[in-house]
């Protein structure tokens, strides 16, 4: 009986030893006990994430487009990086959304209010999906985001919200260098050409003639003149007041409208800027709204930016209900003017210094038959608007087909 209970005592020992030798061993490795602890907290934070429940809400997003293939996501396509791309890993890596909701993004129910193209950045994107509402949501969602690439405010939205279906209109901005406005008679030089105030009236009067409902098929892709999804109301469209950046004149062209095809905008100035430089007439408007296929220049992407979206119907019905905010984003437009200043004018004004697309694409301008139909210009020219279309997909593209 003694003999077993030495022997127990023993054993015992043996492993209190063991056991104090490990112990001592990891703490000289660095204290890993910490990190044990640290460790498990991680995991305890992971597992309260997985516990909360989804919400419907949305995300006022901003971004600077350059080098990235548009807005919308690609899934299973690595070739060409997107905004949602990056968009989409920040809210998986801040656990905000499980992965397998990444991979397929119906089971979060992620729509964008509008699916911007190649090269166009946006100051007011809205983003609706449903999340786990973790602490401090945006500014962990932001630090697994690039610095060009913001998510600015959230709100929360009825489940059954959709950010394209419940937008009313969206409004564009297209920042050009006012050179592009200079007469094709004119000799101009670049840095030192300014916007007289003659030229000014006579470009807004024109992009005036834009407002109301009009035939837009010469303005995009794939649409005849007899589509009625070719019919677009236009609520406002002019160009503010010059301004200088770099030693360069640039002004912003903003456009308000419900919705717009892929190219539209930028068609709809580069027709303007054919007509004020002398190239084409201003009867060609009308024209182009008619059933005849126009040969409708377009301008480049560079400056095209999404500035707002516009949800009045649905602020008049939920906005005051109680438990839903009006989608407006008073608060928050001083950081997204600061965005801008820092990340989308900078980017717009030293890619146009450095690879003068606009320089570039006015030199096409010569090659447009305005006086023809589409169809003879291709017949008559081998290679037409070579130049212009170099640029590829890129402009604006909410609900074009």
């Amino acid at each position: 009986m003694a003999e077993d209970l030495i022997a127990a005592v023993a054993s015992q020992t043996k492993r209190l030893s063991s056991s104090s030798e490990v112990v001592q061993r990891v703490e000289e490795n660095g204290h890993p006990s910490k990190k044990l602890k640290s460790d498990a907290d991680e995991e305890d934070a992971e597992d309260q994430n997985k516990k909360l429940p989804k919400r419907k809400i949305v995300l006022l997003m901003a971004y600077s487009g350059k080098g990235y293939h548009g807005m919308q996501r690609n899934v299973g396509s690595s070739q060409f990086k997107t905004i949602e791309d990056d968009l989409v890993c920040a809210l998986v890596q801040s656990g905000c959304i499980p992965e397998n909701h990444g991979e397929d993004m119906k089971k979060m129910s992620f729509q964008r209010c509008a699916r911007t193209d190649k090269g166009v950045s946006a100051a007011g994107q809205i983003v609706s999906l449903k999340v786990r509402l973790i602490d401090g949501i945006l500014e962990k969602i932001n630090n697994y985001l690039p610095s060009h690439i913001r998510i600015l405010g959230l709100k929360r939205v009825t489940g059954g919200f959709n950010s394209k279906n419940k937008c009313d209109a969206r409004t564009y901005s297209y920042m050009l260098p006012t050179f592009a406005f200079a007469h094709k008679d004119q000799e101009v030089q670049e840095e030192l050409y300014r916007l007289d105030r003659e030229t000014l009236e006579r470009v807004n009067q024109l992009l005036g003639c834009y407002k109301g409902t009009h035939n837009f098929h010469n303005f995009t892709s794939q649409k005849g003149p007899r589509d009625p999804s070719a019919k677009r109301y236009i609520m406002e469209m002019y160009c503010g007041e010059p301004f200088v950046r770099e030693n360069m004149e640039f002004a912003v062209i903003q456009v308000k409208g419900q919705s717009f095809m892929m190219h539209q905008i930028r068609k709809m100035i580069g027709l303007v800027i054919a007509i004020v430089k002398g190239y084409a007439a201003e009867s060609i408007m009308e024209r182009s709204w008619g059933e005849e296929k126009v040969d409708v220049p377009k301008a480049p992407g560079l400056g095209l930016v999404l500035e707002k979206v516009h949800f009045e119907k649905y602020n008049r019905r939920f906005g005051n209900d109680g438990l839903h905010e009006p989608l407006e984003w008073t608060e928050e437009e001083e950081k997204i003017a600061v965005f801008k200043e820092q990340h989308i004018y900078p980017t717009i004004i030293n890619t146009e210094r450095e690879e003068k697309s606009m320089a570039n694409w006015l030199k096409t301008l010569p090659i447009h038959d305005f006086n023809s139909s589409a169809v003879e210009v291709q017949t008559n020219n081998k290679n037409p608007k070579k130049s212009s279309d170099a640029e590829g997909s890129d402009g604006c593209g909410d609900d074009s087909d």
